[in-house]
């Protein structure tokens, strides 16, 4: 895998029979050290005027995902565990709850794709089930997209 890369990350919230998607594709940088693939790219957010760093940190069964900015937060899914963070927003703080199901690796010599499962809770109260699919390649390949 090359240090530049395109980064697709779609996320899916199932709630009350209703399932909202959103995507975002990002030129960005990866590189892995010790066992573990890094993703780093800015972000740009509904609703702000300035870029959000984001860093995806991740091994089978294992993914972080840090944003900070006008947004902080460091959410950590781990398979079959319950972890909890602090949303920061400029509009308030939000305690999450991340109750992981799976997260999946797929490595391939120039693209890797990994699937998160999980359910979401805000201040202690079921929100959402989730999904979250990253597929990560070199700018000369561009994205293939499933």
């Amino acid at each position: 895998m090359t240090k530049d890369v395109l980064v697709s990350v779609s996320s899916f919230q199932t709630a009350q029979d209703e399932t909202e998607h959103m995507e975002v594709i990002n030129k960005g940088n990866y590189y892995k050290k010790n066992d573990y693939h890094y993703v780093m790219y800015d972000e740009m957010m509904e609703g702000l005027d300035q870029p959000v760093k984001s860093m995806m940190k991740f091994k089978e069964g294992a993914l972080t995902v840090t944003k900070k900015g006008l947004l902080n937060v460091n959410m950590v899914f781990e398979e079959s565990q319950k972890n909890s963070c602090c949303y920061a927003t400029p509009y308030g703080d939000m305690m999450l709850g991340i109750d992981t199901t799976s997260v999946e690796l797929i490595e391939e010599d120039d693209r890797i794709v990994v699937n998160a499962f999980y359910s979401l809770e805000a201040n202690y109260e079921h929100l959402a089930d989730c999904e979250i699919h990253m597929e990560i390649c070199s700018q000369e390949r561009g994205m293939s997209m499933q």
